[in-house]
């Protein structure tokens, strides 16, 4: 049965998953399973050198080389201690995406557009991520800078799981996370893993059932079947898109989720239930944060 084409974000992101990312989140999960095992201390570096190489093998050298230097620029701009300064920057570095002489000498690093776009996503998630280090640099005092080395910038940067899409993960949770050394169990660590894929799984089922039997955005795209449907029809037409967007973002925020748990991190909460809210605000504020 052909499927509903036109959401355009849940196709990307399962394309690139079958092709290659899930690929590489499963090297991600072996590297840290077995730097947890055997060489817990180095575990930050051993899964940077990772994301460093994912990150290459993915992007090219050249997608690479962007965003050591973003990294690097926000780094440098962060020593000023200036939060606005770190803002500016940080806006100006964006904005450079859609710079028509930029945008068009990236395109050509590429054979195709979705390479291109994947560029595009992770250079702006990233930048998220720049702005969250220095921000946090610049908040604290001297004697609390110590674990705000560079290195420590590239290990957060670099962290496969949340690299291309997120979800967002402060500096500060991150560090003290990653620096904790914990009991390592096997066998605990397996059982989080089969549960997660349980669910994740069920959730992609229904996600790709509702993608095949509603059309929720074919018809959306469309002026002439909303025009002829009763206000009744239109509300729920309305309700089944953000219940696909909420089940949508529990698969592309659950694997990276996780990910973190078997690295012994706590991640975001996932999506709330649109059907428990009252504001959708707080559906924004508890998918992003």
């Amino acid at each position: 049965m052909p499927q509903d084409p036109m959401d355009f974000e849940w196709s990307y992101w399962i394309e690139w998953g079958r092709e290659r990312i899930l690929w590489l989140l499963a090297g991600h999960l072996l590297v840290s399973q077995v730097s947890r095992l055997f060489v817990e201390k180095y575990k930050p570096w051993c899964l940077m050198v990772y994301g460093m190489a994912a990150c290459w093998s993915l992007l090219g050298i050249k997608g690479f080389a962007v965003i050591l230097l973003h990294a690097a620029i926000s780094f440098a701009v962060a020593q000023f201690q200036l939060s606005l300064l770190t803002w500016l920057c940080s806006l100006i570095l964006l904005s450079t995406l859609r710079i028509p002489a930029v945008e068009e000498t990236k395109r050509k690093w590429y054979d195709t557009e979705n390479e291109y776009y994947l560029l595009l996503f992770t250079v702006s998630v990233r930048c998220l991520f720049c702005t969250s280090f220095s921000l946090e640099y610049c908040w604290h005092a001297p004697t609390q800078k110590s674990s705000h080395s560079f290195p420590w910038m590239l290990a957060y940067v670099f962290y496969y799981p949340t690299f291309h899409n997120g979800p967002l993960v402060n500096f500060d949770e991150f560090s003290k996370q990653m620096r904790r050394q914990e009991a390592f169990s096997l066998k605990t660590n397996l059982s989080i893993l089969i549960v997660g894929i349980i669910r994740i799984f069920f959730w992609w089922c229904l996600a790709e059932l509702m993608i095949h039997l509603m059309y929720i955005h074919a018809l959306y795209s469309s002026a002439l079947p909303l025009e002829s449907a009763s206000y009744w029809a239109l509300g729920g037409l309305a309700l089944a898109q953000v219940l696909f967007f909420y089940v949508k973002y529990l698969v592309l925020y659950g694997v990276p989720a996780l990910l973190l748990r078997m690295d012994g991190l706590k991640p975001p909460a996932l999506p709330c239930c649109v059907s428990l809210m009252h504001s959708f605000t707080k559906m924004w504020r508890s998918v992003t944060v």
